[in-house]
């Protein structure tokens, strides 16, 4: 029975995470262009297959930057969310040049996953009650 209610609490939080999530991107389209590449590359270097990443982190990049770029809702383009787009656009830089370095497969999985930690701390500063 107490798995079951953790189950059923953990659910509830993904499921409301999803949400806010979905919302940030129907708001700020170039949030879910990046979202697509990070995906797509994140979770296969999680589980070893650095092939995606390496393959697409000029992209990668491109999208990082393209995210400051674009159009930003007012509601998010607050000090904090800005100051993140930015380390978001530089750690991605700082990744395409590891992997152009044929650097090891331990500092890609580093790299990509702090890029990774900064696009979902985009997204949560993105879900947070504005005051």
């Amino acid at each position: 029975m107490k798995h079951l209610k953790l189950f059923t609490v953990l659910a509830l939080i993904f499921v409301a995470n999803s949400v806010l999530a979905q919302s940030t991107f129907d708001k700020w389209p170039a949030v879910k262009e990046l979202h697509g590449v990070m995906s797509e590359t994140f979770h296969p270097a999680e589980e070893g297959n650095l092939a995606p990443i390496k393959a697409r982190s000029e992209e990668m990049m491109a999208k990082s930057a393209q995210l400051l770029k674009s159009d930003i809702p007012t509601e998010f383009r607050t000090n904090a969310i800005l100051a993140s787009a930015e380390r978001l656009q530089l750690k991605s830089k700082a990744l395409n040049k590891l992997v152009k370095a044929n650097a090891a497969d331990t500092d890609l999985v580093k790299s990509i996953t702090d890029l990774h930690d900064t696009f979902h701390e985009i997204v949560g500063l993105c879900s947070e009650p504005k005051k």
